[in-house]
């Protein structure tokens, strides 16, 4: 049985590598910053942001949480994500959300001969003894520029484009500074994670380095 952890900054292309491993090796895959944004996006819809006990109240919403309902569409816009960061410093909502992940890891694993976990400290806390590490980066340009394109928004002018990509830039440079320097679960690579650098590859290459690694350890 493989277990395969992949961690990294924002846009770096961890969640594409991600669902192409699972499609090549047919192995379940599970974006787990999925879970704290699904977390954030209930506290959002019933307006319990700026409520008292929010950490209590995010608990509440991670233990009825489903993994079949991770695929809604407003769980990728800029207030959730800002709020899914600011909640994963809760250490109970953490220990939780963890348990979820070594549950899904765990059962998938038996089934189908391996499993696939990308998000923060995957390779250090959810699965220290996973058989490959990937710790994926790329410069903070080309990760904006994979923001702006993945927006799909063909009628912006020149200077709004600009306007934007600096927007998304600041947005990010924040965010690593936040995930970077927190007590709980900071970004960094697990110690044996392969680091491998995106900023000029495409995910075809950077699947077929990680392929690589891959077969000949196997």
């Amino acid at each position: 049985m493989i277990e395969i952890a992949i961690d990294g900054t924002a846009a770096s292309g961890k969640g594409t590598l991600g669902k192409k491993l699972s499609d090549k090796y047919s192995f379940p895959y599970l974006d787990t910053g999925m879970l704290y944004r699904k977390v954030a996006h209930e506290l959002i819809k019933n307006n319990k942001v700026n409520t008292t006990g929010l950490e209590k109240t995010s608990c509440h919403y991670a233990m009825i949480l489903n993994l079949k309902e991770l695929k809604n569409k407003n769980l990728r816009t800029e207030d959730v994500s800002k709020l899914a960061s600011k909640i994963a410093t809760f250490q109970n909502l953490r220990k939780i959300l963890n348990n979820k992940q070594k549950e899904f890891n765990n059962s998938n694993k038996k089934k189908f001969g391996g499993c696939i976990l990308d998000g923060r400290d995957i390779g250090t806390t959810i699965l220290p003894n996973a058989d490959f590490k990937f710790f994926i980066t790329a410069s903070l340009e080309v990760r904006a520029k994979r923001r702006l394109l993945e927006k799909n928004i063909s009628f912006l002018h020149e200077n709004d484009e600009k306007c934007m990509l600096q927007t998304f830039m600041n947005n990010m440079k924040e965010r690593d500074r936040l995930d970077s320097n927190r007590k709980i679960s900071p970004l960094v690579p697990a110690k044996d994670a392969y680091v491998i650098d995106t900023t000029s590859i495409n995910s075809e290459e950077l699947l077929s380095q990680v392929v690589d690694i891959i077969e000949r350890k196997k």
